[in-house]
């Protein structure tokens, strides 16, 4: 058979084809697959509501120790009592070190496991008189984190935040032309030293037990060292990056500042500002009150002058 017919025939079958095909095509069923549509961009970071379920607890008459949730890096710790009485909550983890918090009655509060995995002594203590405490429970777990970074990615009674908070909507505005880690960490950052105020008075006649209350900050524009630590490291939170609020000692004062993750670089504890190059310690009271002065900006920019004691 030469080429020809070959063609010929060809042509032939496919018109035969296509009639078959028309005549039938009212009663065929044909499934076709949604079209592949390639994703813009990463999803949105979905910020992390702390629960207290009950599936795992040490529970007496007077408070309730909640870890279902440790393996997300936190627990939650609820004092059943009415009182007058001051209530503290003490955990202890794999580092030995002690971090003493504050507790209301009434309440679930969120606490976190700033440790990572191993060990933990969460107790709660009630006032006897004066600085004197009784034990009014106590527990022992064993914690494996799920995520290594989930105790700097969840609110708790420190950083205090939801997806309805303003510093949440704050976050998203300020970081919505930001691409890249390192942009957003610096919107946020030079916002807060340009527009916060530090309150003198409120330094002043501070009481122990404060805690920030981030969106009446943002609202204020004005706090201590505590409130500007909290803003920031909830903005960066609420946006997936890990951030850690450190309390320890700037010289001999006792200070609040905030190291943030990089997954290019680790944690980034020295950080300022970000000169296109290199970070520096990223300390957003000091810098905004001293407007970024040649002298302040050199003590910060030293990590000797900082030393770290707890991370929330």
């Amino acid at each position: 058979m030469n080429t020809k017919i070959k063609a010929a025939v060809t042509v032939i079958l496919l018109l035969l084809f296509a009639g078959v095909f028309l005549r039938h095509s009212r009663e065929m069923t044909v499934f076709i697959a949604p079209e592949m549509t390639p994703l813009a961009g990463a999803p949105r970071f979905t910020i992390p509501v702390p629960t207290a379920p009950g599936t795992a607890v040490a529970r007496n008459a007077k408070a309730i120790i909640d870890y279902s949730n440790a393996r997300d890096g936190y627990v939650m710790v609820k004092f059943q009592q009415r009182t007058s009485k001051q209530l503290r909550v003490i955990i202890q983890g794999p580092s030995g070190a002690s971090y003493t918090y504050i507790l209301r009655p009434g309440d679930f509060e969120v606490f976190p496991l700033s440790d990572g995995s191993g060990s933990y002594t969460i107790s709660v203590f009630e006032q006897v008189r004066g600085t004197q405490y009784a034990v009014a429970n106590t527990a022992t777990i064993a914690v494996r984190l799920a995520d290594q970074f989930a105790p700097f990615l969840t609110p708790n009674q420190y950083v205090n935040f939801n997806k309805d908070s303003l510093v949440v909507q704050k976050a998203a505005e300020l970081t919505s032309d930001a691409s890249g880690l390192m942009n957003k960490i610096s919107a946020i950052y030079n916002f807060i030293i340009k527009n916060f105020t530090y309150d003198k008075e409120l330094a002043r006649t501070v009481k122990s037990g404060y805690l920030p209350n981030v969106d009446e900050v943002l609202r204020r524009r004005e706090g201590i060292c505590f409130d500007y630590a909290a803003v920031m490291t909830a903005m960066l939170r609420s946006l997936g990056i890990p951030c850690k609020l450190v309390v320890g000692y700037a010289g001999s004062v006792y200070h609040a500042w905030i190291n943030a993750y990089s997954h290019e670089t680790g944690w980034i504890n020295q950080v300022i500002f970000f000169d296109g190059r290199s970070w520096t310690l990223m300390d957003p009271t000091f810098a905004s009150s001293a407007n970024q002065s040649a002298e302040i900006m050199r003590f910060i920019g030293d990590g000797n002058n900082y030393r770290a004691k707890f991370f929330y």
